[in-house]
């Protein structure tokens, strides 16, 4: 049986929480600029994530470590402009909070202050637990992130899946739990089994949005440019895509190329 959609104007933490309870799943997309931001918003959707993963999308850089503080206020500015719905959540980007307590919260309140954004976002669990607590006493929302942790990939050595192994399975539940003891009022969990992201989001209180991580999660997060088929090297199973926006935009390119090379662009109606 489908759950009816409720309305909601503007989305907060607690309204995740809320969405939570009544069984309503939760949608979060990427964005990086005002534009996206916008067709993004006035989709409905509930999250937008200006994730560390713009070092990918917008930079070309094979991992999310380049992209700096500077850079990811500068995207965050840009998305806050054109939203009027969405939560925004903001990535922390990689050295800006991992080894200082004091340096993590004064990151955070340069992406409140200069951004305006309404959260933050942090990968890791025990290791970072004074960081996160360092940021909610001064108030301020944190989302974590757990499992497949892109930050910490040169760590990894790969990509693949995690927390297959009982070890690492046990510590993941254990850092969740922690994570939401702490405060924290949501967590991503990226590219672990579904049956083990599903105990998860059973066990805890707090929303767990899934990427790669099945369907038993509160809610789901995707790269906005992957789902709507802007790259298309990227094809890991857990992703739809619902356009394919590089071949329609590349035959676009190359119509208007073609019609400027021709002179029927700018036909007479479309002068002055």
């Amino acid at each position: 049986m489908s759950i009816a959609k409720k309305e909601y104007k503007r989305i907060t933490t607690k309204t995740l929480v809320d969405m939570k309870q009544n069984g309503e799943k939760i949608s979060m997309l990427t964005a990086y600029d005002y534009t996206m931001a916008k067709i993004v918003d006035n989709a409905g959707t509930d999250v937008i994530l200006v994730g560390d993963s713009a070092s990918n999308v917008m930079a070309g850089h094979e991992t999310t470590l380049p992209i700096t503080l500077d850079q990811m206020i500068y995207h965050a500015s840009s998305v806050i402009r054109g939203i009027e719905r969405s939560l925004v959540v903001v990535d922390i980007p990689f050295g800006s909070y991992q080894s200082d307590p004091k340096e993590a919260l004064r990151s955070a309140i340069r992406i409140m202050k200069e951004s305006g954004a309404h959260a933050v976002k942090v990968e890791g669990g025990k290791e970072i637990k004074e960081s996160v607590k360092r940021i909610l006493n001064a108030g301020i929302p944190v989302m974590g992130h757990l499992g497949l942790t892109p930050q910490s990939i040169y760590k990894f050595g790969t990509y693949t899946v995690r927390a297959k192994e009982k070890e690492e399975a046990e510590k993941l539940k254990q850092d969740a739990l922690m994570l939401e003891k702490c405060g924290c009022f949501a967590i991503v969990l990226e590219k672990v089994p579904a049956t083990l992201a599903e105990e998860v989001a059973k066990s805890l209180t707090i929303p767990i949005i899934g990427i790669g991580a099945g369907g038993g999660v509160d809610g789901q997060v995707l790269v906005t440019h992957d789902m709507i088929g802007m790259t298309h090297e990227f094809n890991p199973r857990f992703l739809r895509r619902y356009l394919d926006l590089y071949s329609e935009m590349s035959n676009a390119f190359g119509n208007y190329i073609a019609d400027v090379k021709s002179g029927d662009f700018p036909n007479e109606k479309e002068q002055y």
